[in-house]
């Protein structure tokens, strides 16, 4: 483990009672492939990870669990049977490397009869940090003791049994005593990490019904991210609005106010709404204009059209490498990658002659469902959507909806890898100095439906884009052989 890293990233990832798996333990590093036969347990790996990334956002249990197949039943080990109270559960854990050092961070969850935190710890620079254990059934709290190291050693409070208390931490310690700076510290790494986390899942079917002219879904939350719908709970808001709403678990946490920079992800960093912003070389701009979040890439990927406007507009540099990417996993030629507005009333038709104007946004509440209204951005034209089309040149232009199943997800990949959270549908830890951040990228089935080929160029991207260490990956793989040869690459082999 790197303790020295000044980027807080999650390097183990333990699976002490969960779905298949007893008692594993998975070291993660920069790029990160898990391998095995079906069955094996791959996915779920990704799973546990997810949801302590929602909890680390401030997702109540019930939410964290809610994409779950089964239900929060569906995690408890294979064959564990209940106790004399008809009690079930799983237990999940991580790591997190950072300046505090290691941080390990370990959960207990009683998924029946009733869904809740029975039990969580969390350890670092030799001490107990945090402890929580339920000592009352009939009450939704468990009772917390963390680290104070003053005229009292700990510190004793009821937190609730639907959060992940570490979460909760930079809003109920002082940090007066060296001991409670020890504490936030720890907490605040955690939490950046766990909230770092994006899981995509490219769906073509869903891309190809947008890309046709089909109705986008509003702004945010179908489950773009692991950590995208997570309140402010996570980090210390040092008096900024939207601490409150972050201490209860259920109001969004504001991003107004003064100073939050972006993460920095390899497209750079934007201000955040309110802010000054900064920008990096080769990244969002000073001036770069604020828009809705359809902007914003979602995990199923289905408003890939108009990120692509967004991103090919505001970094030329960054585009033309997808291009070239793109240019090696697709079948013919590939000269250029572009977006076309769609003609007013839907028609589905991209207009050959159109600039590469803007895209269009909807108006969604956030909900998971969008307005029917469109709103133009300036400079498209009026259109009511826009379509990406590759150039091939002598052979004209191809709508990406008619490319392949592997083109199409290797595309929304690509695109991702080269992005950083402002980009997608996740939210960022805008609090902390994007220097110090790491956006990890959770995609299962990595390689589906994409041939040899493809994968190896694929991961091949995601080896450069991991050197520069300001993305790290954790994915499934079908094939290991996809990353024989490639530096950096960790394959983990399940089920064997």
């Amino acid at each position: 483990m790197n303790s020295d890293s000044v980027r807080p990233a999650v390097t183990e990832l333990r699976l002490s009672a969960f779905k298949i798996h007893r008692g594993v333990t998975l070291p993660l590093g920069p790029l990160t492939l898990l391998s095995g036969g079906s069955g094996s347990g791959k996915s779920s790996a990704l799973q546990a990870y997810a949801i302590l990334a929602r909890l680390g956002s401030g997702e109540s249990l019930a939410r964290a669990l809610e994409e779950v197949a089964g239900g929060p039943s569906a995690c408890v080990p294979v064959g564990a049977r209940p106790d004399g109270q008809g009690r079930r559960g799983f237990r999940i854990g991580c790591t997190v490397d950072g300046p505090a050092g290691p941080v390990s961070l370990d959960l207990a969850v009683q998924a029946e009869p009733e869904l809740r935190i029975v039990g969580e710890r969390l350890t670092g620079c030799g001490e107990t940090l945090l402890t929580t254990a339920l000592t009352d059934p009939t009450r939704p709290a468990v009772q917390a003791a963390w680290h104070t190291a003053g005229a009292t050693p700990v510190t004793r409070a009821p937190l609730p049994d639907d959060r992940l208390g570490t979460s909760l931490l930079p809003l109920r310690v002082a940090g007066k005593t060296a001991g409670q700076r020890l504490v936030l510290a720890a907490a605040e790494q955690v939490v950046v990490a766990l909230r770092s986390a994006f899981v995509c899942d490219p769906r073509p079917e869903v891309m190809r019904a947008v890309g046709a002219g089909g109705a986008e879904s509003g702004c945010g939350g179908d489950g773009g991210g692991a950590a995208g719908r997570g309140t402010g709970a996570g980090v210390r808001r040092s008096g900024r609005g939207g601490a409150a709403g972050g201490a209860a678990g259920k109001a969004p946490a504001k991003s107004g106010g003064s100073g939050g920079v972006g993460t920095a992800g390899a497209w750079g960093t934007r201000g955040r709404r309110g802010s000054a912003g900064s920008g990096e070389a080769g990244g969002w701009g000073h001036g770069a204009q604020e828009q809705c979040d359809e902007g914003r890439l979602r995990s199923a990927c289905d408003n890939l059209p108009t990120v692509l406007a967004r991103t090919s507009r505001e970094c030329a540099r960054r585009h033309a490498v997808l291009v070239a990417a793109v240019r090696e996993a697709c079948a013919g030629p590939v000269e250029g990658l572009h977006t076309v507005p769609l003609r007013p009333g839907g028609a589905g038709e991209a207009d050959a002659g159109a600039a590469v104007a803007g895209a269009v946004v909807g108006r969604g509440d956030g909900a998971g469902g969008g307005s029917s209204g469109a709103q133009a951005v300036p400079g498209a034209g009026g259109a009511e959507g826009v379509r990406a089309v590759l150039d091939r040149g002598e052979l004209g232009e191809l709508p990406v909806e008619q490319l392949g199943d592997g083109e199409l997800r290797f595309l929304a990949l690509a695109l991702v890898l080269l992005t950083g959270p402002d980009v997608l549908a996740m939210d960022p830890v805008g609090e902390v100095p994007s220097a110090h951040q790491q956006m990890t990228l959770l995609a299962d089935g990595m390689d589906r439906c994409m041939d040899l080929r493809q994968a190896r160029e694929l991961v091949s991207l995601a080896v450069r884009m991991t050197e520069r260490g300001h993305v790290r990956l954790l994915g499934t793989v079908r094939d290991p052989s996809v990353a024989d040869g490639l530096p950096g690459v960790q394959v983990l082999h399940l089920g064997v």
